[in-house]
């Protein structure tokens, strides 16, 4: 038997007549970590549902384990070893760890109809304890974090025995401990013979993991080799077909005196204490903090989704009192939330349906609620232009079906269609390409620049120092320090972050 597990030649896909994967041929060798990197819409995501048998090539085959390899549908691909890890977990969070393991061939008593519950519990026991997850196999999936319910996913891989391993972007709701607990958990996998395919948008971390990268641009393999061989530099350049000078934009404009929103003593218990903030017009004003520091909470409870105990929020110096979503938008406060899928957008609506989703009250008659569809319709035109949103009919295709990185700049037009003064960016970078980045950067510099004040809340220190003109570090739901530009140091933002207590 050779060294190579897996081979692709000459793999071709289209949808609707537009080609998204062209000639594909690659070989993966046994017991490899490849790291397969390339922009929203480049074809990672594609070519890993062909092997997983969720899609079928035009043309072009697979080899596995040298023999010919067609999967009909994701069963198949069940049966030859190769288990999909999402990037959005195929879990039922209403089920148990062990129901969840055993959803597709539940184990009966004997010849009886009934449940082998011991035996579903012994053996998920026994793959949970390869992932060190210490919990009961009843516990339900509600109940766990994001990162225990990825090493139930690992685990039910183990127990299937998954000679190939997929991995799609992992790490995107995970915290940095979790993040460590998985790279060690893949180093296992990888040392026990296990091949893997990783797939992210963090080039540090293939990097880090990987021993072989592969970049894919349009359709197209472009660049393969030992990751030993790669750079940040060299897979930027690779996947989006030019070298960045730098990652982030000039600033193209200063924050002013004018403080368009401040926040004084406010308190929530068990989640803020004593938050204070002033944010300026034209101002970038950064939020960081580890998962559980309230960054989220803040901006929740300033744009009226949560409530609070005490404290005062002003908006262009006078007290917004009842805080509430529609007050907000009534006084020019936007929200783009972290969850972009479940909170920012109505996947199955067309992309001119999202864009113009808060706006339309501008749109409507003074006296009778009727649409001005023309002038509507324009405005979407010209915010699918200005924000460079690939799309073949706004008014037509569905947002589920954009990339990550369009379904973001839809988010970001719904809200500039209003104008508002005040926006509040929650992760807004997300699971979105290195390429797409610099666009959604390049848009918040150009909205500042209007005037627009910017809480920008991130779990990336890097785009932060890049983006911000101060940055706020909250920790226990407290403020724990205060950066200007002038100061800002990676390594001083995140020790203040780990201070315990504030203190």
């Amino acid at each position: 038997m050779s060294d190579t597990i897996l081979q692709f030649s000459q793999v071709n896909k289209s949808f609707f007549g537009v080609p998204v994967l062209k000639d594909i041929s690659l070989e993966i060798e046994r017991g490899q970590i490849v790291g397969l990197v390339g922009e929203n819409g480049a074809g990672k995501s594609t070519l890993m549902n062909i092997l997983g048998g969720v899609v079928r090539p035009d043309s072009g085959h697979m080899r596995l384990n040298d023999s010919d390899y067609a999967p009909l549908d994701p069963s198949d691909a069940d049966q030859a070893g190769i288990a999909f890890i999402h990037q959005e977990l195929n879990l039922f969070t209403n089920l148990s760890i062990a129901e969840n393991f055993y959803i597709s061939k539940f184990p009966r008593r004997g010849r009886l109809p009934i449940l082998d519950r011991k035996r579903m519990r012994a053996e998920a026991r026994k793959y949970l304890a390869q992932v060190d997850l210490q919990v009961s196999p009843d516990t339900l999936l509600d109940q766990l974090s994001p990162g225990e319910r990825q090493l139930v996913e690992v685990a039910k891989a183990i127990s299937v025995d998954a000679r190939i391993l997929i991995f799609d972007e992992p790490t995107t709701s995970l915290t940095a401990r979790e993040t460590e607990r998985l790279f060690d958990l893949i180093a296992r996998l990888h040392a026990a013979g296990k091949t893997i395919i990783y797939i992210t948008h963090i080039l540090h971390d293939v990097l880090q993991l990987a021993d072989t990268v592969v970049v894919l641009r349009d359709g197209e393999l472009v660049s393969s080799g030992p990751a030993s061989t790669f750079t940040i530099n060299r897979m930027i350049a690779s996947m989006v077909g030019r070298d960045l000078e730098h990652l982030y934009p000039d600033r193209t404009s200063q924050p002013k005196e004018q403080v368009r929103l401040e926040v004084r003593h406010l308190f929530k218990s068990g989640i803020v204490h004593d938050i204070n903030l002033a944010l300026h017009q034209g101002e970038i004003l950064g939020v960081f903090g580890l998962m559980g520091s309230g960054r989220s909470e803040l901006a929740q409870i300033i744009f009226g989704l949560e409530n609070y105990d005490q404290g005062e929020v002003l908006i262009d110096g006078q007290p917004a009192t009842r805080l509430s979503p529609p007050r907000s938008v009534r006084d020019s406060v936007a929200f783009v939330t972290e969850n972009r899928r479940e909170e920012g957008l109505l996947m199955t609506a067309t992309v001119a349906d999202n864009l113009a989703l808060v706006a339309l009250p501008d749109y409507s008659g003074r006296l009778i609620n009727v649409i001005k569809r023309t002038a509507l319709s324009n405005a979407v035109r010209e915010s699918v232009t200005s924000l460079r949103i690939k799309v073949n009919d706004a008014f037509k295709n569905p947002v589920k079906g954009l990339s990550g990185g369009n379904q973001q700049k839809v988010v970001l037009g719904k809200w500039l269609m209003t104008n508002p003064s005040i926006l509040m960016i929650d992760e807004p970078t997300r699971g979105v390409d290195v390429g797409a980045k610099f666009e959604i950067y390049t848009i918040i510099d150009h909205i500042a620049a209007q005037g627009t004040a910017v809480l920008f809340i991130s779990s990336e220190i890097e785009e932060l120092m890049g983006m911000c003109d101060r940055i706020l570090v909250m920790g226990f739901g407290e403020v724990l320090g205060a950066f200007e530009r002038a100061q800002f140091d990676k390594e001083e933002i995140l020790r203040t972050a780990f201070r315990e207590n504030g203190q």
